[in-house]
């Protein structure tokens, strides 16, 4: 294992071409492009055997990883934003089909108004389509749970694609110390893919065929029993992933300070970061605050969370995704893992980062230390904006 200096998007590349991928496909779309940039090189180079096959869409990038997974092959891609959007008709193919195809999401704001800069409600917007979705708070879980994803989805109790989402330029064009690992201690780790079925001439299957009303249910239900089956197999994953690297990434929910927690902020993704430095300022204050950051989206770990959030008082969602009409597709789910339940944290809705706005240490101090919140709060919603007849 060495450890360098290195940008987010030349990590994940390396990390992907490490999990011996045979085919590829991407379109470039910022800030994902630097990705599928180095990967290219490299086959171009003939360090990685594999086919990097050019597209002109992200559409169609989903379809061919698709039909190379479908013959049996280890595959792989990247999008962020509009592009996984345009994916989305193909992601539901690829969890219908029980394909394990993986991908990374590198977070972005999802157009009108044209923005570039990160939130999360492109990936929160796929959120149904059977995909699992694990999210990294720095670059060395980018590294490392592209790998462990791979394991995940090729379970043949899983079956199913796994995205691991990264917060656009915070991450993937930040340098940092990475820990990239040995091709042998990743090999020993990840075992060549075995699929369980494949289209081939000699052996004829059907995969996406017709499935009439009495049939269709069953395959929904399916996909569902093997995300429930992800939620127990994730940890397992993550504590093989540390007995191998030594290192302690993944699972389901991360908890920092939640000992004797009173308030808990609760996120996913780079925001924790500076959640966890908010924790560390208010405690030096007294204040007792904790931080429950999730790594899995999907799965849900309803079960988890309600372990980890149990004894808080307060918890807030600071999340960097709105449904708009309702509040924070995060705190939403949240809440309903508390529903019924006594005692139970009171759960507020804070929508934070939208299109890339910065996210201050001051302002999540004052969220703390309000007794109660609008849902949602939009934060730091600028006091000067003023739209004629319609309320703030």
């Amino acid at each position: 294992m060495t450890q360098r200096f290195i940008q987010g998007f030349r990590a994940v590349a390396e990390a992907t071409a490490l999990s011996r991928p045979q085919v590829l496909s991407a379109y470039p779309i910022t800030p994902q492009t630097g990705i599928v940039e180095e990967l290219a090189q490299m086959v171009a180079d003939g360090t990685l055997k594999a086919e990097f096959v050019n597209v002109e869409s992200e559409h169609s990038a989903a379809s061919v990883v698709l039909g190379a997974s479908a013959t049996g092959v280890r595959v792989y891609t990247a999008t962020t934003s509009q592009g996984l959007l345009l994916m989305n008709e193909v992601l539901y193919n690829i969890a219908g089909m029980r394909l394990p195809v993986v991908l990374t999401c590198v977070n972005r704001a999802v157009s009108a108004p044209i923005n570039i800069w990160n939130d999360q409600q492109d990936s929160i917007s796929v959120r149904d389509a059977g995909i699992l979705q694990l999210y990294a708070e720095n670059n060395q879980e980018g590294v490392d749970l592209l790998i462990q994803a791979y394991r995940i989805a090729e379970d043949h109790r899983i079956l199913l694609p796994v995205m691991v989402c990264m917060d656009g330029y915070i991450l993937p064009h930040a340098y940092e110390p990475v820990d990239i690992p040995s091709q042998e201690a990743v090999d020993s780790f990840l075992p060549a893919y075995d699929p369980l079925y494949r289209l081939d001439p000699d052996n004829p299957v059907s995969m996406g065929a017709l499935a009439e009303p009495d049939k269709y249910l069953e395959t929904r239900y399916m996909i569902h029993k093997a995300m429930e089956s992800a939620l127990k197999l994730i940890p397992q994953v993550a504590a093989q992933f540390q007995a191998t690297f030594g290192r302690a990434t993944g699972g389901l929910v991360e908890s920092y300070r939640m000992e004797d927690a009173e308030v808990a902020l609760v996120t996913m993704g780079s925001l924790a970061a500076t959640l966890k430095e908010t924790a560390d300022e208010l405690r030096a204050e007294g204040r007792k605050v904790g931080v429950v950051r999730l790594i899995a989206y999907r799965p849900f770990p309803a079960q988890e969370l309600r372990r980890t959030l149990g004894k808080a008082r307060r918890a807030l969602v600071l999340e960097k995704a709105i449904s708009l009409g309702s509040e924070g597709p995060l705190a939403l789910e949240v809440k309903a893992a508390f529903h019924g339940l006594s005692p139970a944290p009171a759960i507020a809705s804070c929508v934070a980062g939208l299109g890339g706005r910065d996210i201050p240490v001051e302002t999540i101090k004052r969220l703390a230390s309000q007794p109660s919140l609008a849902s949602p709060e939009f934060v730091d919603l600028r006091a000067d904006v003023e739209l004629e007849g319609v309320e703030r």
